[in-house]
């Protein structure tokens, strides 16, 4: 790892230069008419960003894994079914101040998106992206990421990760993409004030967030694997509403479904379309085999995924911590809540 110091100067030429030369910089912007909602959006100058302000209300996960994305088209005719292969070229992108929640999110879901069969339109999207996170101060009640191995000074997935300090950023650089991207800046010696500072930024972050949750124990995945139908599911699913709010949001959901639609006369698409775990009909297969699941098994499938599945393949847990979940429900479930009760029956009791 190795240390920038970047002025507030800097980083403005910085975003100009990259949007002269059409690299998408997107960054967090406030939205609507009285700028009081924050989203991730394409920007042309720094001025355009709101860094260091709240969370965006939606993840960065759907500029790696869109909403819905056309993985081919198709034309039936009496002579076959020719078909055009969606284009596998990627236009380069840069994310300029994500919370490492979100960051850390797409690298969670690199695993995922790797570990049984690679999707290359996923590592496509991920190989044009450099990331330049940005450690966060501002947090609420629902933020627990301390409690999933993470924190606002987290640098998880981050090619680049600032933290402010007086002047502008000290800029850590993790990956050989992030020291391209700051090759043509030559700033000041980062001395050890700088440092102190930005350490000093980072305990105080920590600080105002390790209150939430405690650390959830390394007994948890185990524990959900040997408590499939045990009493606590029933009550916290019987709260939900089954909207998939929650899916909508979160930073790591990849659950998907394939459909075929047709576009005009003969011509179709084939396309990957966001779905939850947490639908009835999720597993109903084309050839009509229904594998439908009840209320409550949708919402355990949920966190037996995050906190069991997933960490018993790749040792950590497939969920952030970043609370936006909490945040969107109608019902006002909060995972915290949930992840206390079960983290105490999965502690294990003192001799």
């Amino acid at each position: 790892m190795t240390y920038k110091f970047l002025s507030h100067v800097d980083l403005e030429e910085l975003v100009a230069g990259l949007a002269s030369a059409q690299v998408r910089v997107i960054a967090p912007v406030r939205v609507g008419s009285e700028s009081d909602e924050i989203e991730y959006r394409p920007i042309q100058r720094l001025g355009d960003a709101a860094l260091g302000g709240d969370l965006p209300g939606r993840s960065l996960k759907e500029f790696f894994l869109p909403p819905a994305e056309v993985l081919l088209r198709y034309k039936q005719s009496h002579e076959g079914v020719p078909i055009e292969k969606a284009p596998a070229e990627y236009s380069p992108q840069v994310i300029l101040g994500a919370p490492p929640c979100d960051v850390a999110g797409i690298e969670a879901l690199d695993k995922a998106m790797g570990w049984d069969y690679r999707d290359e339109i996923w590592f496509g999207h991920r190989k044009a992206t450099t990331i330049l996170g940005l450690v966060c101060s501002v947090m609420d009640s629902s933020c627990f990421c301390t409690a999933v191995g993470l924190g606002p000074d987290s640098s998880r997935g981050s090619d680049i990760r600032l933290s402010p300090i007086e002047g502008g950023y000290l800029a850590a650089i993790m990956t050989l993409k992030g020291e391209q991207l700051l090759a043509g800046i030559q700033g000041p010696e980062v001395n050890r004030e700088a440092r102190s500072e930005a350490h000093a930024v980072h305990e105080s972050a920590r600080g105002k967030i390790e209150s939430t949750l405690p650390s959830l124990p390394a007994e948890l995945p185990g524990w959900l694997a040997a408590n499939f139908d045990h009493e606590v599911w029933n009550p916290m699913a019987l709260r939900c509403h089954g909207c998939r709010a929650c899916a909508s949001v979160c930073p790591t959901y990849h659950c998907f479904d394939i459909v075929d639609e047709f576009e005009i006369s003969e011509h179709g698409i084939h396309e990957d379309n966001s779905d939850s775990c947490q639908t009835s009909k999720l597993a109903v297969h084309g050839l009509g085999r229904d594998s439908s699941q009840t209320h409550t098994e949708g919402f355990r499938q949920r966190i037996m995924h995050k906190f069991s599945v997933y960490p018993s393949r790749f040792s950590a847990f497939l969920c952030t911590g970043c609370g936006r979940c909490s945040r969107v429900c109608p019902e006002g479930e909060t995972l915290p809540e949930f992840l206390g009760a079960i983290t105490g029956l999965a502690k294990p009791s003192p001799q």
